[in-house]
């Protein structure tokens, strides 16, 4: 009994001895205990946690070399390795988590919608329930500053840029066409569907590295990465049907929605300003795939199709009998791409598109075919550092084949087109200093094998956190694109157009509001000159061209002040003059307001179920020339104005009856005026204005959801 006695004090004397005291304090880096950190010895149950005064000691039986690890909310956790006998009596100081919900966001330029987004300007549901948008993303996003009122075109035309300078992406791959065709003086609509998509981000300018080909902003639009559940959602329209449906089963999902809309039944109830020898058609389908494997990669295929046809006599003062004009489009659009998480904190993603575009129209008594194939393909890898610190880089390639034969009724067939591959690599670097202070720094370096060139555009971006809801950011980007196709197809000895963007930028955010203030500078070289009408073979090209365009953007979101509503303010001040295409001189190009204003509110009033919906437009006038007088775009029209309405009303918890006018006044807008081409006998030039096609549009629609749950609904598609 004395010997087990001995053995067993023997070996408690032994495991004392062997044994290691891990002891030290724990600060932040202004030297303040912290109390609470977890204090352990990694891959065992060995540790403790801090005391009021931040110290901390436990023992440990491990021995050699040792991971020391501390964590601690809204802080980075702190890890060492070295032998387990160095860990006494250390002093570690803990930083700041830059990934804190309060950290600074490098934000300058960018607007984003999803509910992910650390700060949110606009959510999912306001991309489709504006109610001057018309169920268009688009349409929705005209309502934030920077962007310019041209509603007889209906595309993006942000900071002095037109609407080419504009480049959309469906999950970080390049869509080529992204707008439906049209006639001139009836606006376009983005051709995708929003209800597949999750979040937008729209950067107004100085964007990432990542993009390029782009003088004024990107569209980011990322679709659903896993739906909820299984459903069926049908729409009844005054314009036309829908449907759509999403599977669920195993690690995939699918999601398709198709539609058909015709104009015909809506034109004999309310005849617009044309005389349609066959109004508006089109038909629709888009899909999305999602496969999830067993290491968390994600696998995404997207597919759309479109077709859309229509013939119109246009009201011309130069063509007594009108001007007809007639289209019929075939778009083909398919969309892969696949991200994964890698070891040691390493991440791939990447994929391609493929754009197969076909147009026949008809202009007076002449015919056009235009075809146009485009490709893109892309990877990037992303290493994460730390917390502090994260890298982007990849490559890219785009290819684009362009065709177009020209049948004039009396000058003959002839054959135009071009191919233009461009090879792209790019870098950047996220680097936190501090939850307070954050930078980007980036390079894109491009190759066009069509204009032989090689483009390097530097990019940076600072944002400072100024106290606890507000902060500062800076950017400065070079962007270079490649001329347009209307002058591509007939010219091909370019340089590429090229931008300079200085921005600043003041966010307060504070629950849910938010203000912010951006001021900007864009500085353009080398645009495309010509010296007729319009791009024709016979015309003398250069890259001659420059402009200027600055300004100031103002933005305000409240969603709690008033009780059930939702509101925002965008107000844009615009300066900018151009020297390109035709231009004799510098002037305020016609897409340009001065001054544009949106007001957009919904309300939610719980006894009737319903959500109501209104916006206000304003822009200032648009410069045109008048022949009659000297100069160039020497007068400008009178200013736009539009209060559009909508009214969602819940039948049912599925099942929903929307109305919505646009221009409820019908206030007459006025685009321009077309002037005749030659004088009068009084040496005058005769004119007429160049109104919308109808002054207000109506709509109704019913919207019935079937979905597992029961309580799903199309109320964000409206």
């Amino acid at each position: 009994m004395k010997q087990f006695l001995f053995l067993t004090f023997a070996m408690i004397q032994f495991s004392l001895v062997a044994q290691t005291t891990v002891s030290g304090i724990i600060t932040d880096t202004k030297g303040n205990p912290i109390l609470g950190a977890n204090i352990y010895l990694k891959g065992t149950y060995d540790g403790t946690s801090s005391d009021q005064n931040g110290k901390f000691s436990f023992k440990t039986s491990e021995k050699g070399m040792q991971t020391l690890e501390v964590s601690y909310i809204s802080f980075d956790t702190y890890s060492k390795t070295a032998d387990v006998s160095t860990f006494k009596n250390i002093h570690i100081k803990l930083r700041e988590d830059v990934n804190a919900l309060d950290a600074v966001v490098i934000n300058a330029g960018t607007f984003k919608a999803g509910d992910k987004a650390k700060v949110t300007v606009l959510k999912p549901l306001d991309v489709v329930t504006t109610a001057s948008a018309l169920g268009d993303f688009v349409g929705a996003l005209q309502t934030l500053p920077g962007t310019s009122t041209v509603s007889e075109d209906g595309r993006l035309f942000v900071r002095g840029g037109d609407a080419s300078e504009t480049q959309i992406f469906i999950d970080g791959i390049r869509v080529f066409t992204p707008y439906s065709p049209t006639a001139k003086n009836i606006p376009t609509r983005g051709r995708f569907s929003p209800f597949l998509f999750k979040g937008f981000a729209f950067s107004t300018g100085g964007y990432s590295a990542e993009y390029g080909q782009a003088l004024s902003s990107v569209l980011l639009m990322n679709t659903n990465d896993k739906p909820a559940q299984e459903k069926t959602e049908v729409s009844v329209m005054t314009v036309g049907l829908g449907i759509g449906n999403t599977q669920i089963w195993d690690k995939n999902s699918l999601s398709v929605n198709i539609s058909y809309i015709n104009l015909n039944p809506y034109l004999e109830a309310f005849p617009d300003r044309n005389t349609w020898n066959r109004p508006f058609q089109s038909a629709g389908g888009e899909m999305v795939f999602r496969h999830e494997f067993k290491d968390e990669a994600l696998l995404k295929l997207y597919g759309a199709f479109s077709y859309s046809d229509f013939d119109l006599l246009q009201d011309d003062i130069n063509f007594s009998n009108g001007f007809h004009y007639g289209l019929k489009n075939n778009n083909l659009y398919f969309n892969g791409s696949y991200k994964n998480s890698l070891e040691n904190d390493w991440a791939i993603s990447g994929g391609f598109s493929y754009t197969n575009d076909h147009t026949n129209t008809a202009v007076i008594d002449d015919k056009i075919t235009g075809t146009e194939n485009s490709a893109h393909f892309k990877i990037k890898l992303r290493k994460r550092y730390s917390n502090r610190l994260k890298l982007n880089f990849g490559a890219e390639y785009f290819l684009t084949d362009y065709k177009e034969e020209y049948k004039g009724n009396n000058i003959g067939t002839f054959n135009y087109g071009y191919q233009n591959n461009i090879a792209s690599s790019f870098a950047e670097m996220d680097i936190f200093f501090s939850k307070k202070l954050a930078t980007s720094l980036g390079i894109r370096g491009e190759y066009s094998e069509l204009l032989d060139e090689f483009t390097l555009s530097p990019r940076l971006s600072i944002a400072y956190k100024s106290g606890k809801n507000a902060q500062f950011s800076l950017a400065y980007g070079q962007f270079y694109q490649n001329p347009k196709k209307d002058e591509l197809k007939f010219h091909t000895d370019f340089t590429a157009e090229n931008t300079s963007h200085f921005i600043a930028n003041y966010q307060y955010v504070k629950s849910k509001q938010i203000f912010r203030v951006e001021a900007y500078y864009k500085d353009y070289k080398d645009l495309v000159k010509y010296d007729t009408q319009i791009p024709l073979p016979s015309s003398n090209f250069s890259n001659n061209g420059n402009a200027y365009a600055k300004g100031i953007d103002i933005f305000w979101r409240d969603d709690e002040s008033i009780k059930n509503t939702q509101y925002w303010i965008s107000y844009s001040f615009l300066d900018t003059e151009r020297d390109y295409k035709n231009y004799p001189t510098a002037a305020r190009p016609n897409f340009a307001s001065k001054h544009n204003l949106s007001v957009v509110g919904k309300y939610w009033i719980e006894d009737w179920k319903s959500q109501i919906g209104f916006s206000y437009t304003f822009a200032s006038g648009r410069t045109y020339t008048n022949p009659n007088n000297t100069g160039f775009l020497n007068a400008e029209t009178k200013n736009y104005n539009s209060v559009s309405m909508n009214w969602a009303y819940l039948i049912s918890q599925q099942k929903i009856l929307y109305f919505s006018v646009n221009n409820v006044f019908g206030t007459q807008n006025v685009n321009g005026y077309q002037y005749k081409n030659q004088p009068n006998l009084n040496g005058h030039f005769e004119r007429q204005a160049i109104l919308p096609a109808a002054d207000r549009f109506f709509f109704i629609g019913f919207f019935w959801t079937i979905s597992t749950d029961k309580n799903d609904n199309q109320l964000k598609n409206l």
